[in-house]
């Protein structure tokens, strides 16, 4: 402006103007909002669910805790194959890195970033969620000891028969009160085993067993949430909850309370093909918002794409008071 010899006054010469308390507008629009917000969590206040811990899994559904705990020994379980970054499949020696780091591996041709990530937080599922647990446990308990030290001594073909018979026989187990009551069959060890573990969940001590690290402060919750996840206990309250992955209130929080609106952006690829269907649709779906993202990003430097604002003319309907105001502005007003 001063270049042009311009100044201030002859500058905004014709552009209306109001007084403007900038702090006053500040401390009403918070003052509403403070008032809405309180009525509203009155109405409206998010659930308090208690939390889902191995204990309240071996107190409701006992029976599903003693399966998920004899799948871990067999290596049937998801966590037991899952992947980078928990473990590796042994099994698999083909030389192709993507197949050997895991039979859960995600591919997409050639992109396989869960591969390249490796394992870098090893968890050995039957070793973590039952031997580990049950060898600490097992002191100053002859009987469970015997039980584990038979168990370790057995082949792995014998310790699969066991687990086997044992799964076979509490399909037709009773729960009575604190006891699971497991009939005869020839499965070893197994059951003082796997009651002496589910005593150990339902008292509280697996919850602490399964989280501790020999840091001071535990806040690695993985290995519980693997166990959880291996059993059909969790996914059931989900499912309960309308919280299910195959469901479009996967967003919601319990009791359809809504949840990350964000999330949104996600969970609607899994719900439509091919991502529904396909077996490495979680990577698929990072990798499609990676590139809706960068493009969001690179917007500004797309020519045609940072020109439809312009092209459409979405801003003179926004400004439209500001563009009236210009077309019955009188020309000597304008600067």
């Amino acid at each position: 402006m001063r270049r042009r010899g311009i100044d201030r006054q002859r500058y905004y010469r014709g552009v209306p103007t109001a007084p403007y308390d900038l702090i006053k507008e500040i401390t009403v629009a918070l003052a509403v909002m403070l008032v809405v917000v309180l009525a509203l969590s009155a109405f409206l206040s998010s659930p308090d669910e208690p939390p889902v811990t191995i204990q309240s899994w071996a107190h409701n559904a006992p029976l599903d805790f003693l399966q998920t705990a004899g799948a871990e020994l067999q290596g049937t379980t998801v966590s037991s194959d899952y992947g980078p970054p928990y473990n590796a499949d042994p099994t698999r020696a083909d030389g192709d890195l993507r197949v050997g780091l895991g039979a859960a591996v995600q591919t997409l041709g050639p992109l396989a970033p869960q591969a390249w990530a490796g394992v870098h937080q090893p968890v050995n599922a039957a070793q973590a969620d039952v031997i580990q647990p049950l060898e600490l446990a097992a002191v100053g308990r002859p009987a469970l000891a015997a039980a584990l030290r038979r168990y370790q001594l057995a082949s792995r073909a014998q310790r699969g028969r066991w687990v086997a018979a044992y799964d076979a026989a509490l399909q037709h187990a009773r729960v009575h009160g604190p006891l699971v009551l497991v009939g005869r069959g020839h499965y070893g060890p197994l059951n003082v085993m796997l009651q002496g573990l589910l005593a150990d969940a339902r008292s509280g001590a697996l919850d602490a067993l399964l989280t501790q690290s020999g840091h001071f402060y535990e806040t690695n919750y993985t290995k519980p949430l693997l166990f959880l996840g291996d059993g059909a206990y969790l996914a059931g309250l989900a499912a309960q909850q309308k919280l299910a992955g195959s469901q479009w209130g996967m967003t919601n929080e319990t009791g359809r309370y809504p949840g990350q609106a964000w999330l949104w952006l996600y969970t609607f690829w899994y719900q439509i093909p091919p991502f529904n269907s396909a077996s490495n649709a979680d990577l698929m779906v990072v990798l499609l918002m990676g590139v809706l993202s960068t493009l969001l990003v690179l917007v500004p430097f797309i020519p045609g794409l940072r020109d439809l604002p312009r092209w459409l003319g979405l801003h003179r309907l926004v400004w439209r008071e500001h563009y009236r105001f210009l077309r019955e502005a009188r020309p000597g007003d304008r600067p």
